[in-house]
C-alpha cells in the first residue's frame, strides 16, 4: 500500500475547483497533526474565503473568525489555552487586505501562533479581482489591462515585510507545485508547529498555490505559471528562522 487517507481528513467531498491547491495543504496539515500526535492540543481558526469550510474536512477543533480577524481570534485562543498549538488558515485577501492590520499587530506583539498563508495571487471566491498579492502586469477582473503598480501599488511580500519584527520567530515561503516542494512544505509545517513549544513567537508559513479558475488556465498550465511568474517575485525559502533551541522542532 502506497498511501491511505489520513484519519483526520473527513467530511464530504472537497468543494474546491479542479486543480485548486487548498486540498493539498489540507492533507498536509492533517498528516502533520497525526504524525506529531497533537490532535487534542490543536485549535485552528477558519477564515472567510474559499477555505471557509476547512473545519468540515479536518477533524480537529476549529473556531470561525470574521473576515480578516483570524489572528485576533487566534490570539485569544492561545492566551486561554497556552499549552495548545494554535494556527490560522488564511488566503491573501483575508490576511493581507481586510486583515492586514490584525496579522501585522499580532506579529508586532509576538503572539505565539502559526499563520498558514495561502497565496494564489487572486481573490478566488469573489470572482478573480486584484488581490494584494496579484503580480505587476497580471490580469484580473479589476485590472483588465494588467496590474499597474503606479496606480495600485506593489504586490506584498509578507514574510519579508514582517521578518524584521522582534516578535516574529519564523517567516518562510513554500509551494505545492511539485512532489518535491509538497514534501518540503510538509516538513516546514511540522517544524512550524514544533516551534510553538521550543521557540514561542509569531510564525508565518506562506504557501504559493494556484487558482486555475480565475487564472483561466488548466491545472497543469497554472502550475507552470506559478513556477515561471510567481517564484521570481516570491522566492521560496526561509526569510527568518531561529538559529538556537530548535532541536525538538525539527
Amino acid at each position: 500500500m502506497i498511501a491511505t487517507r489520513p484519519k483526520l481528513f473527513i467530511g464530504p467531498p472537497l468543494h474546491y475547483c479542479p486543480g485548486c491547491s487548498h486540498g493539498i495543504v489540507h492533507r498536509l496539515l492533517v498528516e502533520v497533526i497525526e504524525e506529531m500526535d497533537i490532535r487534542e492540543q490543536v485549535v485552528g481558526v477558519a477564515p472567510v474565503g474559499c477555505a471557509a469550510r476547512i473545519h468540515m474536512y479536518l477533524d480537529i477543533d476549529f473556531v470561525k473568525a470574521s473576515h480578516g480577524r483570524a489572528p485576533a481570534v487566534a490570539t485569544g485562543v492561545r492566551r486561554q489555552l497556552p499549552n495548545h498549538h494554535v494556527f490560522t488558515y488564511q488566503g491573501d485577501g483575508d490576511l493581507l487586505a481586510i486583515g492586514l492590520s490584525e496579522g501585522l499587530n499580532a506579529a508586532i506583539r509576538g503572539e505565539n501562533i502559526l499563520v498558514v498563508f495561502i497565496n494564489n495571487a487572486t481573490f478566488g471566491m469573489t470572482g478573480g479581482q486584484m488581490a494584494p498579492t496579484t503580480l505587476a502586469g497580471q490580469w484580473s477582473t479589476t485590472t483588465p489591462e494588467g496590474r499597474d503598480v503606479v496606480k495600485t501599488g506593489y504586490p506584498i511580500r509578507y514574510p519579508e515585510m514582517i521578518a524584521s519584527l522582534p516578535g516574529v520567530t519564523l517567516a518562510t515561503r513554500c509551494a505545492v507545485d511539485s512532489p518535491a516542494n509538497i514534501r518540503k512544505t510538509k516538513k516546514t509545517l511540522k517544524y512550524a508547529f514544533g516551534l510553538q513549544k521550543t521557540n514561542p513567537g509569531f510564525a508565518l508559513v506562506e504557501i504559493l498555490s494556484v487558482c486555475p479558475t480565475n487564472l483561466h488556465l488548466s491545472p497543469a498550465e497554472s502550475l507552470d505559471w506559478l513556477r515561471k511568474e510567481m517564484v521570481s517575485y516570491y522566492p521560496l525559502g526561509d526569510i527568518k528562522k531561529p538559529t538556537e533551541g530548535t532541536e525538538d522542532a525539527e
